[in-house]
Protein backbone atom coordinates (compact mmCIF):
# COMPACT_ATOMS: atom_id res chain seq x y z
CA UNK A 1 0.00 0.00 0.00
CA UNK A 2 1.22 3.40 -0.72
CA UNK A 3 2.97 6.00 1.76
CA UNK A 4 3.26 9.34 0.84
CA UNK A 5 5.98 10.67 -1.47
CA UNK A 6 5.02 14.35 -0.49
CA UNK A 7 4.29 16.67 2.31
CA UNK A 8 2.81 19.89 3.34
CA UNK A 9 4.05 20.60 6.68
CA UNK A 10 2.67 24.01 7.81
CA UNK A 11 2.83 26.01 8.90
CA UNK A 12 -0.63 26.50 10.72
CA UNK A 13 -3.03 29.24 9.72
CA UNK A 14 -0.91 30.17 6.75
CA UNK A 15 -2.67 29.27 4.12
CA UNK A 16 -1.73 24.83 4.39
CA UNK A 17 -5.75 24.46 3.77
CA UNK A 18 -5.59 26.01 0.12
CA UNK A 19 -2.62 24.59 -0.72
CA UNK A 20 -4.24 20.92 -0.13
CA UNK A 21 -7.60 21.48 -2.02
CA UNK A 22 -5.69 23.70 -4.79
CA UNK A 23 -2.41 20.81 -5.20
CA UNK A 24 -5.39 17.56 -5.04
CA UNK A 25 -6.90 19.27 -8.08
CA UNK A 26 -3.98 18.36 -10.46
CA UNK A 27 -4.26 14.94 -11.70
CA UNK A 28 -0.99 13.55 -11.26
CA UNK A 29 -1.30 14.03 -6.83
CA UNK A 30 -3.45 11.88 -4.65
CA UNK A 31 -4.12 14.05 -1.39
CA UNK A 32 -5.02 12.12 1.98
CA UNK A 33 -8.75 12.52 2.02
CA UNK A 34 -8.60 13.06 5.67
CA UNK A 35 -6.57 16.84 6.01
CA UNK A 36 -4.45 16.70 8.87
CA UNK A 37 -3.47 13.46 9.97
CA UNK A 38 -0.93 14.67 12.65
CA UNK A 39 0.75 10.76 11.64
CA UNK A 40 4.49 11.75 12.13
CA UNK A 41 3.64 13.93 15.26
CA UNK A 42 2.18 11.77 17.27
CA UNK A 43 2.98 7.90 15.45
CA UNK A 44 2.51 5.47 18.40
CA UNK A 45 1.99 8.25 20.80
CA UNK A 46 -0.08 9.96 22.92
CA UNK A 47 -1.91 12.99 20.91
CA UNK A 48 -4.25 13.84 23.84
CA UNK A 49 -4.27 17.34 24.06
CA UNK A 50 -6.79 19.59 26.83
CA UNK A 51 -7.21 22.85 25.12
CA UNK A 52 -11.37 23.46 24.46
CA UNK A 53 -12.42 21.51 21.55
CA UNK A 54 -9.24 20.31 20.81
CA UNK A 55 -8.85 18.13 17.66
CA UNK A 56 -5.58 16.91 18.10
CA UNK A 57 -7.13 13.80 20.34
CA UNK A 58 -8.11 12.48 16.58
CA UNK A 59 -4.96 12.46 14.71
CA UNK A 60 -4.40 9.00 13.01
CA UNK A 61 -1.03 7.10 15.23
CA UNK A 62 -1.22 3.80 14.03
CA UNK A 63 1.29 2.78 10.23
CA UNK A 64 -1.71 0.75 9.37
CA UNK A 65 -5.09 3.04 9.70
CA UNK A 66 -2.55 5.24 7.91
CA UNK A 67 -1.53 3.52 5.06
CA UNK A 68 -5.45 3.27 4.50
CA UNK A 69 -6.07 6.57 3.51
CA UNK A 70 -3.84 6.10 0.63
CA UNK A 71 -5.67 2.91 -0.74
CA UNK A 72 -7.63 5.02 -3.32
CA UNK A 73 -4.05 5.48 -5.05
CA UNK A 74 -4.33 4.42 -8.66
CA UNK A 75 -2.29 6.33 -11.42
CA UNK A 76 -1.46 9.49 -9.57
CA UNK A 77 2.65 9.61 -9.33
CA UNK A 78 2.65 11.61 -6.52
CA UNK A 79 1.01 10.82 -3.15
CA UNK A 80 0.39 13.02 -0.20
CA UNK A 81 -1.05 14.75 2.78
CA UNK A 82 -1.03 17.95 4.94
CA UNK A 83 -0.37 18.47 8.23
CA UNK A 84 0.52 21.81 10.19
CA UNK A 85 1.56 20.37 13.19
CA UNK A 86 4.56 18.64 11.33
CA UNK A 87 6.39 21.71 11.31
CA UNK A 88 5.79 22.83 14.75
CA UNK A 89 5.99 19.21 17.28
CA UNK A 90 9.38 18.49 18.34
CA UNK A 91 10.84 15.04 16.85
CA UNK A 92 8.16 15.12 13.76
CA UNK A 93 11.38 15.92 11.20
CA UNK A 94 13.19 12.71 12.62
CA UNK A 95 10.52 10.24 12.47
CA UNK A 96 9.09 11.30 8.64
CA UNK A 97 13.19 10.59 7.91
CA UNK A 98 12.52 7.72 9.38
CA UNK A 99 9.08 6.17 7.25
CA UNK A 100 9.59 7.97 4.40
CA UNK A 101 12.99 9.46 3.83
CA UNK A 102 12.96 10.42 0.21
CA UNK A 103 9.88 12.59 0.69
CA UNK A 104 9.43 16.24 -1.02
CA UNK A 105 8.22 18.63 1.17
CA UNK A 106 6.58 21.84 1.26
CA UNK A 107 6.26 24.92 4.19
CA UNK A 108 4.24 28.28 3.30
CA UNK A 109 4.97 31.02 5.89
CA UNK A 110 2.93 33.66 6.97
CA UNK A 111 4.22 36.54 8.92
CA UNK A 112 4.18 35.52 12.27
CA UNK A 113 2.48 38.31 13.61
CA UNK A 114 -0.28 38.21 11.30
CA UNK A 115 -0.32 34.01 11.79
CA UNK A 116 -1.00 34.90 15.42
CA UNK A 117 -3.74 36.77 15.60
CA UNK A 118 -5.46 34.58 12.56
CA UNK A 119 -5.00 31.56 14.92
CA UNK A 120 -6.60 33.61 17.44
CA UNK A 121 -9.54 34.90 15.43
CA UNK A 122 -10.10 31.14 14.31
CA UNK A 123 -10.84 29.76 18.03
CA UNK A 124 -12.67 32.87 18.55
CA UNK A 125 -14.53 31.93 14.85
CA UNK A 126 -15.34 28.42 16.55
CA UNK A 127 -16.08 29.76 19.47
CA UNK A 128 -13.51 28.11 21.45
CA UNK A 129 -11.04 30.89 22.79
CA UNK A 130 -12.89 31.85 25.93
CA UNK A 131 -10.38 35.50 26.34
CA UNK A 132 -12.22 38.14 24.22
CA UNK A 133 -8.71 40.45 24.20
CA UNK A 134 -5.59 39.10 22.32
CA UNK A 135 -3.56 40.39 24.14
CA UNK A 136 -4.42 38.75 27.29
CA UNK A 137 -4.56 35.27 25.55
CA UNK A 138 -0.76 35.97 24.66
CA UNK A 139 -0.13 36.67 28.05
CA UNK A 140 -1.79 33.34 29.08
CA UNK A 141 -0.15 31.02 26.48
CA UNK A 142 3.35 29.80 28.61
CA UNK A 143 0.34 29.03 31.27
CA UNK A 144 -1.89 27.23 28.52
CA UNK A 145 0.84 25.44 27.16
CA UNK A 146 2.15 24.26 30.78
CA UNK A 147 -1.82 22.56 31.25
CA UNK A 148 -1.05 20.72 27.55
CA UNK A 149 -3.33 22.89 25.60
CA UNK A 150 -2.72 22.31 21.59
CA UNK A 151 -0.76 23.68 19.10
CA UNK A 152 -3.44 25.87 17.95
CA UNK A 153 -2.82 27.77 21.31
CA UNK A 154 0.62 28.90 20.67
CA UNK A 155 0.15 31.74 19.15
CA UNK A 156 3.47 33.06 19.36
CA UNK A 157 6.01 29.89 19.71
CA UNK A 158 3.73 28.48 16.88
CA UNK A 159 5.50 31.62 14.65
CA UNK A 160 9.24 30.75 15.56
CA UNK A 161 9.45 29.30 11.86
CA UNK A 162 13.45 29.54 12.30
CA UNK A 163 13.60 27.00 15.19
CA UNK A 164 11.03 25.07 13.43
CA UNK A 165 12.43 24.83 10.05
CA UNK A 166 16.44 24.59 11.41
CA UNK A 167 15.44 20.97 12.45
CA UNK A 168 14.30 19.75 8.89
CA UNK A 169 17.30 21.88 6.91
CA UNK A 170 19.57 19.48 9.83
CA UNK A 171 18.49 15.98 8.93
CA UNK A 172 17.02 16.62 5.36
CA UNK A 173 18.83 17.65 2.01
CA UNK A 174 17.71 21.22 0.72
CA UNK A 175 16.36 19.94 -2.41
CA UNK A 176 13.86 17.87 -0.46
CA UNK A 177 12.57 21.23 0.90
CA UNK A 178 10.72 24.23 -0.84
CA UNK A 179 9.83 27.26 1.15
CA UNK A 180 7.02 29.86 0.27
CA UNK A 181 5.37 32.60 1.79
CA UNK A 182 2.05 33.51 1.94
CA UNK A 183 2.64 36.86 0.55
CA UNK A 184 3.87 35.14 -2.48
CA UNK A 185 0.56 32.97 -2.00
CA UNK A 186 -1.60 35.97 -1.81
CA UNK A 187 -0.06 37.66 -5.11
CA UNK A 188 0.14 35.02 -7.92
CA UNK A 189 -1.08 31.55 -6.28
CA UNK A 190 -0.98 30.37 -10.13
CA UNK A 191 2.77 30.85 -10.54
CA UNK A 192 3.06 29.57 -6.46
CA UNK A 193 1.26 26.13 -7.46
CA UNK A 194 3.24 26.02 -10.52
CA UNK A 195 6.41 26.05 -8.98
CA UNK A 196 5.20 23.17 -6.42
CA UNK A 197 4.68 21.13 -9.66
CA UNK A 198 8.00 21.84 -11.11
CA UNK A 199 9.04 20.47 -7.48
CA UNK A 200 7.43 17.44 -7.73
CA UNK A 201 8.18 17.14 -11.33
CA UNK A 202 4.88 16.71 -12.66
CA UNK A 203 2.66 18.95 -15.76
CA UNK A 204 3.50 22.22 -14.50
CA UNK A 205 1.12 24.21 -16.85
CA UNK A 206 -1.65 22.57 -15.04
CA UNK A 207 -3.77 25.57 -13.50
CA UNK A 208 -5.89 24.31 -10.80
CA UNK A 209 -8.97 26.48 -9.77
CA UNK A 210 -7.91 28.72 -6.91
CA UNK A 211 -11.29 31.00 -6.55
CA UNK A 212 -12.28 29.98 -3.53
CA UNK A 213 -10.11 30.20 0.10
CA UNK A 214 -10.94 27.61 2.66
CA UNK A 215 -10.43 28.39 6.62
CA UNK A 216 -11.01 32.05 6.56
CA UNK A 217 -10.58 33.15 10.24
CA UNK A 218 -12.50 36.27 11.55
CA UNK A 219 -15.99 36.88 13.51
CA UNK A 220 -18.98 34.87 12.38
CA UNK A 221 -22.33 37.55 11.55
CA UNK A 222 -24.14 34.82 12.80
CA UNK A 223 -22.48 32.71 15.58
CA UNK A 224 -25.74 30.12 14.85
CA UNK A 225 -25.18 29.43 10.83
CA UNK A 226 -21.99 29.34 11.59
CA UNK A 227 -22.24 26.31 13.94
CA UNK A 228 -25.14 24.81 11.85
CA UNK A 229 -22.23 24.28 9.06
CA UNK A 230 -19.97 22.90 11.04
CA UNK A 231 -22.04 20.64 12.72
CA UNK A 232 -24.08 19.20 9.55
CA UNK A 233 -21.63 20.24 6.84
CA UNK A 234 -18.10 19.37 8.26
CA UNK A 235 -18.72 16.91 11.20
CA UNK A 236 -19.43 13.37 11.15
CA UNK A 237 -23.39 12.92 10.39
CA UNK A 238 -26.32 11.58 8.45
CA UNK A 239 -27.10 14.50 6.48
CA UNK A 240 -22.76 14.47 5.23
CA UNK A 241 -22.94 11.32 4.71
CA UNK A 242 -25.94 11.41 2.37
CA UNK A 243 -24.42 14.68 0.83
CA UNK A 244 -21.17 12.74 -0.32
CA UNK A 245 -23.49 10.61 -2.29
CA UNK A 246 -25.46 12.49 -3.79
CA UNK A 247 -23.11 16.07 -4.55
CA UNK A 248 -19.95 15.85 -6.19
CA UNK A 249 -17.03 16.70 -3.35
CA UNK A 250 -15.99 19.81 -5.26
CA UNK A 251 -19.48 21.37 -5.68
CA UNK A 252 -19.89 20.78 -1.83
CA UNK A 253 -16.77 22.05 -1.05
CA UNK A 254 -17.39 25.52 -3.10
CA UNK A 255 -21.03 25.78 -1.79
CA UNK A 256 -20.09 25.12 2.21
CA UNK A 257 -16.75 27.78 2.07
CA UNK A 258 -18.37 30.40 0.13
CA UNK A 259 -21.39 30.31 2.40
CA UNK A 260 -18.91 30.12 5.54
CA UNK A 261 -16.78 33.24 4.08
CA UNK A 262 -19.28 35.30 3.63
CA UNK A 263 -20.37 35.00 7.12
CA UNK A 264 -17.30 35.92 8.30
CA UNK A 265 -16.14 39.62 9.17
CA UNK A 266 -12.41 40.66 9.58
CA UNK A 267 -11.40 42.30 12.71
CA UNK A 268 -8.19 44.27 13.29
CA UNK A 269 -5.54 43.85 15.48
CA UNK A 270 -4.57 46.10 18.04
CA UNK A 271 -1.77 48.59 16.68
CA UNK A 272 0.48 48.31 20.27
CA UNK A 273 -0.14 44.20 19.90
CA UNK A 274 1.15 44.11 16.73
CA UNK A 275 4.33 46.29 18.04
CA UNK A 276 4.54 44.09 21.00
CA UNK A 277 4.50 40.60 18.68
CA UNK A 278 6.97 41.97 15.98
CA UNK A 279 9.37 43.04 19.13
CA UNK A 280 9.00 39.11 20.03
CA UNK A 281 9.74 37.78 16.59
CA UNK A 282 12.32 39.85 15.67
CA UNK A 283 14.96 37.83 16.04
CA UNK A 284 13.91 34.51 15.09
CA UNK A 285 12.92 36.48 11.70
CA UNK A 286 16.55 37.52 11.37
CA UNK A 287 17.81 33.84 11.45
CA UNK A 288 15.17 32.66 9.07
CA UNK A 289 16.36 34.71 6.78
CA UNK A 290 19.76 33.56 6.82
CA UNK A 291 18.36 30.02 6.33
CA UNK A 292 15.68 30.47 3.28
CA UNK A 293 17.98 32.93 1.99
CA UNK A 294 15.09 35.43 1.83
CA UNK A 295 14.47 39.37 3.02
CA UNK A 296 11.74 39.42 5.16
CA UNK A 297 12.36 42.84 6.46
CA UNK A 298 8.92 43.91 5.24
CA UNK A 299 7.28 41.60 8.31
CA UNK A 300 8.84 44.01 10.92
CA UNK A 301 7.38 47.04 9.37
Amino acid sequence: MAMPNFLIIGAAKSGTSALYHYVRQHPDIYMSPRKETHFFAFVNGNPNTSGPGDTIPNAVTNLDDYKLLFEGVSREEIVGEASPTYLYIPGTAERIKQYIPNVKMVAILRNPVDRAYSAYMHLIRDGREPVPDFRKALDLEDERIEANWGPIWHYKYGGLYYVQLKRYYDIFSQDQIRVYLYDDFNHDPIGLLQDIFRFLDIDDTWVPDVSIRPNVSGVPRSMALHKFLHRVLLQPNPVKSLSRKVIPEDIRFRTTTQIRNKNIKKQPMSPDVRKYLVDWFREDISNLEGLIDRRLSFWLD
